[in-house]
């Protein structure tokens, strides 16, 4: 397997290239826009052909790349099931398995970040989290419909039953740490270790946040695969 982490500084955002070595098909999660040329350059230069474009969910502090991706290379692009973007080619449900060519990613529905969700576990050994679980952390749950006790639910439940030494890649980093283990989450991540279901509830319900400064522009954007409305600059959500 051929494995990439790709980072945007202004989003503090990471994308995941993978690939499959012997056919050369390729997938991108999380794809932001101003980082396409990048991407198409990598999978130049690796001579991988782009089969899709995955998103961990609808996000709220950047645009993605995948519609941009998709007119430029023919992939698909895929969102989690129920997620609000007509534009999607397919959907994936929890459970769902996708092939990229021998590499198998499984979709882990992990709701309460946002109401759609999910986590793709490759090949039994990396998980992409999205903004589930951070590394000592995990995403707000203070808006698009976002709900505490599900996400503790889902991080618990269906995160932390992983094996120990699964890796943990998640969507955002914003103290320069790249990669971290389930069992270290499970050890060390203080959103989790020692709380009970309540007390995460209460922790969470009590953070006073700034909204996301793309929030306005991406939300709307997002839910059209990448595809900037100039108006929802200057409407509310």
């Amino acid at each position: 397997m051929l494995f990439r982490q790709l980072f945007d500084l202004d989003t503090c955002s990471y994308t995941y290239l993978v690939a499959d070595a012997g056919t050369k098909v390729a997938a991108l999660i999380d794809p932001v826009l101003e980082q396409v040329e990048r991407d198409l350059k990598l999978l130049n230069e690796l001579g991988l052909t782009l089969k899709f474009c995955l998103e961990t969910h609808i996000h709220a502090d950047h645009v993605t790349g995948t519609g941009k991706l998709r007119s430029l290379t023919e992939c698909e692009g895929i969102v989690p099931e129920n997620a609000h973007a007509a534009c999607a080619d397919r959907y994936l449900s929890h459970g769902d398995v996708l092939m990229v060519g021998d590499i198998k990613i499984s979709a882990i529905e992990t709701n309460g970040h946002t109401d759609s969700h999910m986590a793709y576990l490759v090949n039994d050994t990396h998980v992409l989290t999205g903004d589930a679980l951070f590394i000592r952390g995990c995403g707000r749950t203070d808006f698009q419909s976002g709900d505490a006790g599900t996400l503790y639910d889902r991080v618990t439940q269906r995160l932390f039953t992983l094996p120990d030494d699964t890796l943990v890649y998640p969507a955002h980093d914003y103290r320069g740490q790249t990669v971290s283990t389930i069992g270290e989450e499970k050890q060390w991540n203080p959103r989790f270790v020692g709380k009970t279901r309540a007390a995460f509830i209460q922790f969470m319900n009590a953070l006073d946040l700034p909204d996301p400064k793309k929030m306005m522009e991406a939300v709307p954007a997002n839910e059209q695969c990448g595809r900037i409305d100039m108006t929802a600059r200057s409407h509310p959500i």
